[in-house]
């Protein structure tokens, strides 16, 4: 061990300069976490009271909070339903695209809008969605009456959904365009020798191939799945909207921020740290055991 670190340590040099970083933002903050069982006064700093777990039992009492966490979940779990169907689709129809040209066109083109932020994005998305947006003018060149996409409770949350597998599918379809390359192309002669359709080689060669690519995206998502996009969703929702589409990230900004609940927002924080991490180590698990893939 000694001898392989002196022979790297150029490259172990390397890393430490984000592990410097690492270290500053995301494990010296870890001590604010003790504002969570305290009555935290900002002029008494670190020294406020200890309340134990009482801003926890508040926080686990409030109808609201139950609310955000069925919001939170709903949207993440078809977010991440969306953004691996969609990109695997999407990338099985360039996969058949034979003009190379033709193909990195499109790959360019639905990629674009990943590089937006989401404060670009959701201006782009009002003007869009508005009642006298460009979309609502073609559903009334159908006679479809003008849906309010940003203002109705029960269109709301499909509106955050469907917006970010179209915003991010473009990453997800250049991953699986990459592990299709690496399939064996002698699977698919031997597979036509056998009398097999294109179908066929699809549903029993392309998809089992992908499927480890498929459970690792999977994998990396639901260590996010309490997350529901705190970006899109700030710059989109209003009061209005708050039944159906205010999640935990945006409950714990209001409250926090807005509102100056310090304790009460790290507490709702903390948890959801947690919760993420059971997460994280269950989707591990089932990984090793489902499909045999093992990240470490």
């Amino acid at each position: 061990m000694l001898n392989k670190l002196k022979k790297q340590w150029q490259y172990h040099l390397m890393l430490l300069p984000g592990l410097i970083v690492i270290f500053i933002f995301s494990y010296i903050p870890l001590y604010g976490l003790v504002i969570a069982f305290q009555k935290y006064n900002p002029g008494m700093g670190f020294s406020s009271p200890w309340v134990g777990f009482d801003n926890f039992l508040y926080v686990f009492n409030q109808p609201v909070f139950m609310r955000t966490i069925f919001n939170t979940f709903f949207i993440s779990f078809f977010k991440i339903i969306g953004n691996i169907v969609v990109p695997v689709i999407f990338a099985l129809l360039l996969n058949e695209v034979y003009s190379n040209k033709l193909k990195r066109t499109f790959q360019t083109l639905i990629y674009i809008p990943n590089f937006l932020s989401w404060v670009i994005m959701a201006g782009v998305m009002m003007d869009i969605l508005s009642k006298n947006g460009i979309l609502n003018q073609l559903l009334g060149m159908f006679g479809v009456d003008p849906i309010n996409f940003l203002g109705s409770p029960e269109v709301f949350p499909w509106t955050i959904i469907i917006s970010d597998i179209w915003k991010g599918f473009g990453f997800g379809t250049v991953v699986y365009l990459a592990a299709l390359t690496g399939i064996d192309p002698g699977l698919y002669e031997s597979a036509m020798l056998d009398g097999a359709k294109r179908w066929q080689q699809t549903l029993y060669i392309t998809l089992p191939m992908l499927m480890p690519t498929i459970i690792l995206m999977l994998v990396l998502s639901l260590g996010s799945v309490l997350n529901a996009g705190f970006d899109q969703i700030f710059n989109l929702y209003s009061p209005i909207v708050y039944e159906t589409g205010d999640i935990i990230d945006t409950y714990v900004y209001r409250l926090g921020i807005e509102q100056a609940q310090y304790s009460v927002g790290t507490a709702i924080g903390l948890f959801k740290s947690l919760v993420s991490c059971v997460l994280v180590l269950i989707s591990y698990v089932l990984a090793d055991k489902v499909a045999g893939y093992r990240i470490f």
